[in-house]
């Protein structure tokens, strides 16, 4: 009989791009059948039965530990989102959720790039850098990466030589959205060579006759929990806007940039919304959100688009949204 608490303690350190997390955390709330956002709990089981699986002895989940766990995102600043209570809100809200699942969360303010938008910028480096340092103190035997990009090679390269596993937990998917158009996401297959344990989480979560039905099933917020549950506006399409309320709405508006115009949210749905736009209200979809979550967003919000074309149906629609920032007084 195996003494199985003779076994040693395989450590595990758990990293995650937020950003990619998050859209993945999309897909499956909004687009895949599953309707509902993964578990960060149930994530971590999940690692850690692979972790025993996968380093050669199921019996040892006790001793499968994450001793570490980091988030990394980008994200406005506390004044940028001042008038926007419900912003704050969710923000904190899922970092309760981190903070009680033990991950140290690491957060950089959204900067502008050339066209004077925000965007994320230094995020891949500072989560390298960081998870390299805690290999090398924290001597892991298995780093988990939640992450897309190729730019991560060199750190799993410098991870491989100190002879520590890297697993990488991928998600590839494609899906035609409501104005069919189609949108993938894809992971680097320079990433997937390198590493010692890649994981193809959409194969898992689909395959209907997996052994792991149970854990994979955890893998998600159970549907009565889901935080998209709370209300955030007050009817499923705009219909309820009359003639008289739609010329109160605020006139279109064109950016400094000349291609970006300004206006109001309408409505919003699982995953989309519609915005003032005459003589027809524009669509956009979730992923086209560039500064925040989507899920932060809120009826009468001010927005800054462009207008794109749907490649199908050759109707306008609302790409590269930003919800608009309050001009100081």
């Amino acid at each position: 009989m195996n003494n199985v608490t003779g076994l040693p303690l395989t450590k595990i350190g758990v990293f995650y791009d937020g950003n990619y997390f998050y859209h993945v955390s999309n897909y499956y709330n909004y687009v895949h059948e599953r309707k509902t956002r993964i578990s960060i709990k149930g994530l971590h089981e999940f690692i850690r039965h692979k972790v025993a699986e996968l380093e050669g002895d199921a019996t040892s989940f006790n001793h499968c530990q994450i001793v570490d766990a980091h988030y990394f995102r980008g994200r406005l600043s506390a004044s940028e989102v001042s008038n926007k209570g419900k912003q704050l809100y969710y923000e904190r809200v899922f970092d309760d959720i981190l903070m009680s699942e033990g991950v140290t969360t690491h957060y950089l303010p959204l900067r502008s790039n050339h066209h004077g938008r925000k965007s994320e910028k230094g995020i891949d480096v500072w989560l390298a850098l960081e998870a390299f340092e805690q290999v090398f103190y924290k001597q892991f035997d298995v780093l988990v990466l939640i992450a897309s990009d190729g730019d991560y090679v060199p750190l799993i390269r410098k991870v491989n030589s100190r002879g520590t596993r890297v697993m990488v937990l991928s998600w590839d998917f494609e899906y035609t959205d409501d104005f069919g158009n189609l949108r993938s996401t894809r992971t680097s297959q320079d990433l997937l060579e390198d590493v010692t344990y890649p994981l193809a989480m959409h194969e898992i979560i689909d395959n209907r006759v997996s052994k792991d039905s149970y854990i994979v099933n955890n893998l998600f917020v159970p549907k009565t929990d889901n935080y998209k549950k709370h209300k955030r506006y007050d009817d499923d399409d705009d219909s309820h806007y009359d003639e008289e309320e739609r010329d109160e709405r605020p006139e279109l508006g064109v950016s400094q940039n000349g291609d970006y115009h300004a206006s109001t949210i309408l409505s919003l749905k699982e995953g989309f919304g519609f915005i003032a736009f005459p003589p027809n209200n524009l669509f956009f979809h979730h992923s086209e959100v560039q500064n925040c979550d989507y899920n932060d967003l809120l009826v009468g919000d001010q927005v800054e688009f462009r207008i794109g074309k749907n490649e199908t149906t050759g109707q306008d629609i609302a790409v590269d949204v930003y919800l608009q920032e309050e001009d100081e007084e």
